[in-house]
């Protein structure tokens, strides 16, 4: 046991023992699979898995007959019935909060993914009117173009010439932090291209921002003690925090009356400048993060899964002959929307590698999950959706396998419950942008696999915990022009 850890046990030892105690009860349903320590309860438990709570939750979920394990204040599930109780039935008792919040708070204030209740809502109203309008869609869409074809297919291009190893995921976080601004501000950092200096400046500090605060949970010292010293990664992220507020409070001053995201929240007077810097910087985490992640699973996918990349080039090539089109010509958005395989593939690999893998609601009563599970208010409900994309009980004996024919009823994508498939969450947090990623995602993979053959060459694969399950280490690749014969 070091140091550290005595340290952090001896500081916040009281207030645990008074929660522990308070909440020690659960009903007689509940799966316990750890034994408590005396006077400590799951503490020990709880400190020794503080960094690793994806791992820790995955382990113990299996372990129960109804895939929900008990280890109080926590409680582990990743059972569709309790999903739904908790995203939907009864939602109302499921907020978010907790230590996560808490400590996302610095950074994402009372934006969207950290807020409750009637601030929440006002935002929700808003956003989803835009995400359904015509006009913001066509935005979007215009906006995966231009970066598409006029930065990320050259870039990849010139790899070719000059023999390099590209990080992907590097390049696909890049490629979604300019999309976003393009789309909340009207602005273009020029991350990808990497030809403004000021650009790559935000887009570091954002990123070095939204990872501190993600480690804040896992931290050995109260990242309170280190904020309040201003040392470490707290004295980081204070830094890059002002980086990215100034960027941003830029853009919220100005409220330029223009087709962007900023300009439809700014139309309400009520929204104070510093809420509108929240909102601001919650899209940009849902828009930075997600998409990208996903897009580096896949690409990760199919370079040893050459059956389904021959697979997705046949439907781009059926898609593309429909209206004679060759592949310099960038693809109609009813045309992405026809290619349900390619939609099949990247939602089995969202299944096994879901960018947002575990999330966490806190209850504000005592209740009891639809599995018999007994929950003290207070207590915390993690819900792990990439347990449930491994479950044989929910896919299948060959639920470990990648095969995006699960998806398919006579070559038509069909989706499946919210519930049991909870990638993109469900119920009034349902996510606003599923349908935009989707075309995103098909936008770059149809472009990119049309052109290039994509060979990773150091061995990847383990997630690594940030906003999003990144992968650990990223992606190298080494692009190849692909031969049209093989199309």
């Amino acid at each position: 046991m070091d140091i550290s850890f005595l340290f952090l046990l001896f500081l916040l030892l009281p207030i645990l023992l008074i929660l522990h105690k308070k909440n020690s009860s659960p009903t007689q349903t509940n799966f316990t699979p750890l034994h408590p320590y005396p006077i400590l309860g799951n503490i020990p438990h709880i400190f020794k898995n503080r960094s690793r709570m994806l791992d820790w939750a995955s382990d113990l979920i299996p372990l129960s007959p109804t895939f929900t394990s008990t280890v109080s204040p926590f409680i582990f599930t990743a059972n569709p019935s309790n999903i739904q109780h908790i995203l939907h039935s009864n939602f109302d008792n499921y907020p978010k909060g907790g230590f996560v919040s808490s400590a996302m708070h610095d950074f994402l204030g009372h934006g969207i993914f950290n807020s409750n209740g009637p601030l929440w809502r006002l935002q929700r109203k808003t956003a989803s009117f835009e995400f359904n309008t015509k006009s913001i869609r066509s935005f979007i869409f215009d906006i995966v173009l231009r970066e598409t074809i006029q930065v990320l297919i050259p870039i990849l291009d010139h790899s070719i010439t000059t023999n390099k190893i590209l990080d992907l995921q590097d390049l696909l976080e890049r490629f979604a932090f300019d999309n976003i601004c393009n789309l909340a501000f009207g602005y273009n950092p020029e991350s990808l291209a990497g030809t403004s200096d000021e650009g790559l400046r935000f887009f570091h500090a954002f990123d070095e921002a939204s990872h501190i605060v993600v480690k804040r949970t896992g931290s050995t010292i109260p990242w309170q003690i280190k904020k309040l010293l201003n040392v470490g990664s707290e004295k980081r992220f204070r830094q890059s925090q002002g980086i990215v507020n100034e960027m941003v409070s830029k853009f919220v001053r100005l409220r330029r009356k223009q087709d962007d995201l900023l300009s439809r929240f700014a139309d309400d007077p009520s929204n104070s400048d510093e809420l509108l810097l929240d909102i601001s910087i919650n899209f940009m985490i849902a828009g930075r993060d997600t998409t990208p992640t996903a897009l580096t699973w896949f690409f990760w996918i199919l370079s040893s899964r050459p059956k389904i990349v021959k697979q997705i080039l046949a439907e781009i090539k059926s898609v593309r002959e429909k209206k004679n089109d060759n592949k310099d010509e960038f693809f109609e958005f009813e045309e992405l929307r026809e290619m349900h395989y390619l939609h099949a593939a990247l939602s089995e690999t969202m299944r096994l590698y879901p960018p947002v893998p575990l999330l966490l609601r806190v209850a504000v009563n005592d209740d009891v999950l639809p599995d018999g599970t007994g929950v003290k208010k207070g207590w915390y409900v993690m819900y792990n959706s990439y347990v449930m994309g491994r479950m044989k009980s929910l896919w299948g004996e060959d639920c470990m396998e990648v095969r995006p024919e699960r998806w398919l009823v006579d070559g038509v994508y069909r989706p499946v419950s919210s519930y049991k498939y909870p990638v993109f969450h469900g119920g009034p947090r349902v996510c606003l942008g599923k349908e935009m990623a989707y075309i995103q995602m098909k936008a770059v993979v149809a472009c990119v696999l049309e052109r290039f053959e994509i060979e990773v060459v150091e061995e990847r694969g383990e997630p690594q915990l940030s906003m999003t399950m990144r992968m650990k280490g990223g992606l190298p690749v080494r692009v190849k022009h692909r031969n049209n014969n093989t199309v």
